[in-house]
């Protein structure tokens, strides 16, 4: 095919989508917004692993303290984890400070704390430690270290939390590859019948062309850029618009308790780059199958 009639492919594929703005409006928000879910479970997901690596590599201990002991009893027990050797740093959170991250940390929500008769969260240590070689050491060993001394009810420790979210991280894969399947779906129909309509308008058209000689590609290349431009622009609005949501959630930063759990970082390029291709992709083979029904391909 020369390519002296791409012009005019591409003028004509524009002058249809014009000449069917509302369908392909309504097509293209549609569109964007099955995009814009799947970008946004994926961000979601590249957050979270981010989150979890962090909590990994930072080798910290919460040592939960009992009840009813007094300054003289928490001083001692902080002394003693202080002098095991692999701890670099300790912070004491009092039973108060803790109910005020809590109440922090669920914001608008807080008011439900309010009819609490006691305060029920304990006092903590929050331990630093770190490994042997930069690999973490004998966690385990410390744990029961500080287990043993008397006065703790409980410690838990960064790999706790890390093994327990990398089954959860696994169940969100899953349903990012479903979620992401059925999407894809979605769009293929979205697509196939923005462009069957588009077709069925200049069905009268389309016969005069073909009754004066022109080939079946003549025909089907308009629409076939329909589609491709589709899929463009809704790849493009959708990432737009979750970067700007991304520029939001970046601005604020989750606590808990006192501490930074999770800083929102946009996706990858790659990823980025993997949504916009896909969506172009989508939105021309949309087109092949709403052409299918029209033409012999």
């Amino acid at each position: 095919m020369s390519l002296r009639l791409w012009p005019y492919f591409l003028k004509q594929a524009l002058k249809n989508i014009r000449k069917n703005g509302l369908v392909h409006f309504i097509g293209l928000g549609t569109m964007v917004v099955s995009v814009l879910i799947f970008g946004t479970f994926l961000l979601l997901f590249v957050n979270i692993n981010v989150w979890i690596q962090g909590w990994g590599h930072a080798m910290s201990m919460s040592v939960y303290l009992e009840e009813g002991l007094d300054q003289g009893a928490r001083e001692s027990i902080g002394r003693a984890i202080k002098g095991l050797p692999p701890v670099t740093g300790i912070h004491f959170i009092s039973k108060e400070q803790a109910m005020r991250d809590f109440k922090r940390a669920l914001g608008s929500q807080a008011g439900l704390l309010t009819d609490l008769s006691r305060n029920p969260l304990p006092g903590s240590f929050e331990v630093a430690f770190e490994g042997e070689d930069g690999k973490g050491g004998d966690p385990e060993g410390l744990k029961q270290q500080i287990q043993d001394i008397k006065g703790v009810e409980e410690v838990q420790y960064s790999e706790d939390w890390v093994e327990r979210f990398e089954g959860v991280q696994s169940i969100i894969r899953l349903l990012g590859f479903i979620i992401g399947g059925l999407l894809c779906l979605g769009v293929l129909f979205i697509v196939t019948n923005t462009i069957k309509l588009a077709i069925y308008s200049r069905k009268d058209e389309i016969e005069i062309l073909k009754l004066v000689g022109a080939t079946d590609w003549f025909v089907k290349t308009p629409f076939l850029l329909e589609g491709l431009v589709l899929g463009l622009l809704s790849g493009a609005i959708a990432l737009f618009i979750l970067f700007c949501g991304y520029l939001l959630l970046s601005a604020k930063k989750l606590h808990l308790l006192g501490f930074d759990v999770l800083n929102f970082t946009f996706v990858p390029f790659e990823h980025a780059l993997a949504i916009f291709l896909v969506s172009t992709a989508l939105g021309l083979f949309g087109s092949f199958i709403a052409l299918g029904r029209f033409f012999d391909i």
